[in-house]
């Protein structure tokens, strides 16, 4: 019988190593994992245990305080005014009244800053695009939406795509704004929206080739809303809870409203098809912290601690830049390309946006997310700049 004799060497040789494989699986583990906040809860930690200095982050918080935008709290007021040249400007949603200068700043997970009325529900404004666009992923992850340069009128017979014009628009074209959709909807002509050439002569606008022309316009995105709600056979708030905002544990006090006329029958049932924002009234009323959980839901890729609630291959298409327009992907996914929109910031950095301004900034490179609601829309880049340079690691 061989008898085998562990010397001290032998010990600490073994202990090196087993050092060694526990620190390499830590360090892996500290690299690859992140932190996600749970449902009613989200941890807050020291701007420096975030690589942040707390002084530089504090001056920025100042400055977006100071930086609030002057639009009327009486939002009712504000889009009157901002829509007042355009035919068909009724209000048909609801409105609420706007709170102070709000924000969140989330890094590496963690809430490291916070100001004005983070918990209070307040219209979002064109942001709504962005979760619009969330729920089209949803249709698109679950095969509803076989593939994005599908016609639009393949999947549904509803009127909406009959013409030889609409005939040819496609889920991509209604996404990114190039669809050129011609109609009335909800009692908005399309022309009406951000009309082009003289007073009394919008209605004889030309339409380009869908795909070919790229314009800023809710009564097309309020078509997509349709669509997609003829697709799902569901509301897509229900949609949108259920397939996103309970996966990451946000709130149940977000609202989505369409418009008082917008209703539609859904298998015999009254259903309301809701809005893409807040240009005529409805749109999402969220808080900011919710705002914040969608913006670290796209930071992550679309992953929530483990689960993927929304593919990468979306987050991408999301992402992409438009032919035509190089700072615009799906539905208020505005992309910095060439620096263009952020020049203070990483070229990777987007954001959603909304009028007021209410804005979801993601900064990848940074592991960043900033949500800022009511800042004057000429102070976004310098905001964002002083929040960069308060990173020190």
């Amino acid at each position: 019988m061989i008898e085998y004799r562990i010397t001290p060497k032998d010990t600490a040789l073994y202990l090196l190593i087993t050092f060694s494989f526990l620190s390499f699986h830590l360090l892996a583990a500290q690299e690859t994992d992140s932190y996600f906040p749970g449902y009613n809860e989200w941890e807050r930690i020291a701007p420096e245990r975030a690589g942040m200095d707390q002084q530089l982050l504090d001056e920025a918080v100042r400055f977006a305080e100071e930086a609030e935008s002057a639009i009327p709290l009486d939002l009712k007021i504000f889009i009157a005014e901002t829509f007042a040249g355009e035919p068909h400007n009724e209000i048909i949603g609801p409105v609420k009244e706007r709170g102070p200068a709000t924000g969140v700043i989330v890094r590496n997970g963690y809430i490291v800053a916070e100001w004005g009325e983070p918990h209070r529900v307040d219209m979002t404004f064109s942001v709504t695009k962005s979760f619009l666009s969330a729920v089209a992923g949803i249709a698109y992850d679950s095969g509803l939406i076989r593939d994005v340069h599908d016609p639009v009128r393949d999947y549904l017979q509803d009127g909406g795509f009959n013409t030889s014009h609409n005939s040819k628009i496609t889920w991509h074209q209604l996404l990114n704004m190039t669809s050129e959709w011609e109609g009335t909807l909800w009692g908005k002509p399309d022309w009406a929206d951000r009309p082009v050439g003289e007073r009394g002569e919008y209605h004889k606008h030309e339409l380009s080739e869908p795909g070919t022309r790229w314009k800023y316009n809710d009564v097309r995105v309020n078509r997509l809303a349709l669509s997609l709600l003829r697709i799902f056979r569901e509301p897509l708030p229900k949609i949108l809870r259920e397939h996103v905002m309970d996966p990451i544990g946000a709130s149940r006090i977000w609202e989505w409203h369409g418009y008082e006329n917008s209703w539609v029958k859904v298998d015999g049932i009254n259903v309301q098809s809701v809005s893409g924002g807040g240009h005529w009234g409805g749109g999402m009323f969220i808080d900011a912290y919710d705002m914040a959980r969608f913006g670290l839901l796209c930071l992550r890729n679309g992953n929530w601690n483990g689960t993927q609630v929304l593919s990468e291959e979306w987050i991408g298409k999301s992402s992409t830049p438009t032919d035509i327009r190089s700072t615009y992907g799906y539905m208020n996914w505005f992309l910095n390309t060439n620096g263009e929109l952020l020049p203070s910031a990483p070229e990777s950095t987007y954001f959603h946006a909304g009028a007021g301004d209410n804005l979801i900034i993601v900064v990848p490179d940074y592991d960043l997310v900033v949500v800022v609601r009511w800042i004057q829309r000429m102070k976004r880049d310098e905001f964002i700049a002083k929040i960069l340079t308060a990173i020190v690691d």
